[in-house]
């Protein structure tokens, strides 16, 4: 699923509530901060940027990557958020979660677009990931006050 075909409105709404701005990029046009390269969303301190063809996994991957920093770490971000594997996997439960939020993708949806892009966890799927294996990303989040169901 890409952003184009979700509402960029309620994209914007959904990061903005956790003190990032969503900003669209002219398709065809470089994405700043993408770590992964184009089409894949980027990220630099609060800011997240995307284009149409921008898949809607990589727009919460990275928004997420920020929203597991705490603001003083946020602000140093450009392009690659972090090198912590708890951080990375908070990331990963945390866009899932948030994959409800947004109509028309919720997290059964974005699991299944997680692993088609290729994300790769130890049980085998990102589902079974987030079922059986996420126990330590979830408090991660928990102390944060941060959504972890």
């Amino acid at each position: 699923m890409r952003v184009g075909s979700v509402s960029f409105g309620d994209a914007a709404s959904l990061l903005a509530g956790y003190g990032l701005t969503l900003h669209r990029v002219e398709d065809g046009s470089p994405i700043p901060g993408s770590f992964w390269g184009e089409p894949e969303a980027g990220v630099i301190a609060h800011n997240v940027y995307v284009r149409n063809d921008t898949p809607v996994h990589s727009m919460l991957h990275e928004a997420c990557h920020l929203i597991v920093l705490p603001p003083e770490r946020r602000a140093q971000v450009h392009t690659d958020a972090t090198d912590s594997v708890i951080e990375e996997d908070a990331t990963c439960c945390l866009q899932i979660i948030l994959a409800d939020a947004l109509p028309g993708v919720g997290r059964a949806r974005l699991m299944a677009d997680m692993d088609a892009w290729g994300y790769t966890y130890r049980l085998g799927s990102t589902r079974a990931w987030f079922e059986q294996d996420a126990d330590d990303a979830r408090t991660f989040l928990q102390e944060r006050g941060l959504p972890f169901r």
